[in-house]
């Protein structure tokens, strides 16, 4: 595909712009001056149209491809839930803090509000808020939630304690709140070791941070002692929410002992993820660290009318612009009320359900690591293919060429050359078996003709990148 540059021709223009009225009374400094003009590409309105949707074809998305990125689920976003976002357009919440705003807007607050009370119901929580922009955000807020818990109460907390197989965010966020890191290790089964978890609690952790399941698809079966061992030492458990998506509706983590909890909603309630968002990361607390949550915070008064609560001397304060990104609240709302209780519970019992048939499927021909049941997402190895020469990377941009988007490659860190598959609720056996077919033709290819795999991608515009220097030099004019 040509660069859009490369189609540039003098003088030929797609728009006609009008002239400026802005008023020259105060011109810029010559210092912010352009010496020369932009250099932009010129082409017609046709020629911009055509570049940009041939481009974007190229693309791969849930809507265009199976996605089986791991870890971070990429579930299908029905549309249904973009027409019911769009039904509130009108009604942004922000109209709640002007004058009479909230006869305005009872509706919308009164949506926020309910959203806040099913996802506490979901989790197991006394009350969430929905300011948090993402997952990432999300965990910052409930770090934060927890550091104000501990200084409320007078601890002395040092530590933040996480498992080695933890999403690289966890210790992240708990570091940028002040917290000193413990890794405890993975034992045999799959799970954070709990024999090197007693030795590594002290009356110095302030949180538990943990996945459950975790990201190696298994869910701990030692969580309720593992939380009841933090609570004797006055931590407090942190749930991950990235993977929810595997007992949404079965599990409540708030009954098995975890106090704080973000609800990525873009991975668990169907709204868009990554560069089809934004997202959303809603947290969930106990009773105890209610009066630590953002403001404003919705409340209901006695006659069933919807206000804010602006005032609350233990708050950790704003952390977004009132209450997050609005639409995609609304979107997870309409998904939580059309499948309803049983529906919620049936997207995750699917979704674990097409998780193991593609581990028990692809055994054959991959490695397993930890060879248990799974839940919503399997994990293999390519150390069976790297004899030949072929990295998890290789069979990755393999399956480019065939139509795949790939599955995440390298996460989790502590299993090597790792291919992390997750294929959400959504997905049909059919769409699985041609997926298993493909995988297990690459496996054979790694054995028979290993070179293949190595040059794949051959169908896209652009084959193997530098990705190091990618990340350090990039160069976005190159894409268009």
């Amino acid at each position: 595909m040509q660069l859009i540059y490369e189609k540039s021709i003098p003088g030929r223009k797609g728009v006609k712009l009008p002239a400026s009225d802005v008023p020259t009374a105060a011109p810029l400094p010559e210092n912010l001056l352009r010496g020369e003009k932009a250099g932009l590409a010129e082409v017609s309105e046709m020629d911009l149209v055509r570049h940009f949707t041939n481009l974007s074809r190229r693309n791969f998305s849930v809507d265009t491809n199976f996605y089986p990125l791991g870890s971070c689920t990429m579930k299908y976003n029905a549309k249904v839930l973009e027409n019911a976002a769009a039904l509130f357009a009108p009604f942004h919440p922000m109209t709640a803090l002007l004058p009479q705003g909230n006869d305005f807007c009872q509706g919308t607050l009164g949506m926020l509000y309910d959203l806040g009370q099913m996802l506490a119901d979901i989790t197991g929580m006394d009350e969430v808020t929905t300011q948090p922009l993402a997952g990432a955000h999300g965990e910052m807020t409930g770090i934060m939630l927890i550091a104000a818990y501990h200084k409320a109460k007078g601890n002395r907390k040092r530590y933040v304690l996480v498992p080695d197989s933890s999403h690289g965010t966890n210790p992240a966020s708990a570091a940028m709140a002040g917290y000193e890191i413990i890794t405890v290790p993975t034992a045999p089964y799959g799970d954070m070791d709990i024999e090197l978890f007693k030795k590594a609690m002290n009356d110095e952790v302030a949180a538990v941070m943990m996945t459950c399941p975790n990201t190696l698809g298994l869910f701990n079966p030692h969580i309720k002692e593992i939380s009841d061992i933090a609570h004797s030492h006055d931590a407090l458990m942190y749930y991950d929410g990235a993977n929810l998506n595997a007992i949404m509706g079965k599990v409540k983590p708030g009954d098995i002992g975890f106090d704080v909890i973000h609800v990525n909603l873009h991975k668990t309630f169907g709204t868009p993820h990554g560069g089809g968002g934004p997202g959303a990361g809603p947290v969930g607390v106990k009773k105890g660290l209610i009066p630590f949550l953002p403001c404003p915070r919705i409340v209901m008064d006695d006659d069933g009318r919807f206000g804010l609560e602006t005032a609350n001397p233990g708050s950790i304060g704003r952390t977004a612009s009132f209450f997050g990104n609005f639409g995609v609240m609304v979107k997870a709302y309409a998904y939580i009320i059309m499948l309803g209780r049983e529906g919620l519970i049936r997207a995750s019992e699917q979704a674990v359900l097409n998780a193991n048939y593609i581990k028990e499927k692809l055994k054959p021909w991959y490695d397993v690591p930890y060879d248990m049941t799974c839940m919503h997402e399997c994990v293999f190895s390519a150390s069976r293919q790297l004899k030949q020469g072929v990295h998890a990377i290789d069979i990755a941009k393999y399956l480019i060429d065939r139509g795949y988007h790939p599955p995440t490659v390298y996460f989790p860190l502590i299993v090597k050359e790792a291919i992390m598959i997750e294929p959400t609720e959504t997905e049909s056996k059919a769409t699985l078996d041609a997926f298993i077919e493909v995988m297990i033709e690459a496996a054979k290819t790694a054995e028979s003709n290993p070179q293949a795999l190595l040059e794949a991608p051959l169908t896209m515009p652009i084959g193997r990148l530098d990705e190091t220097k990618a990340a350090r030099e990039q160069n976005v004019c190159c894409l268009v």
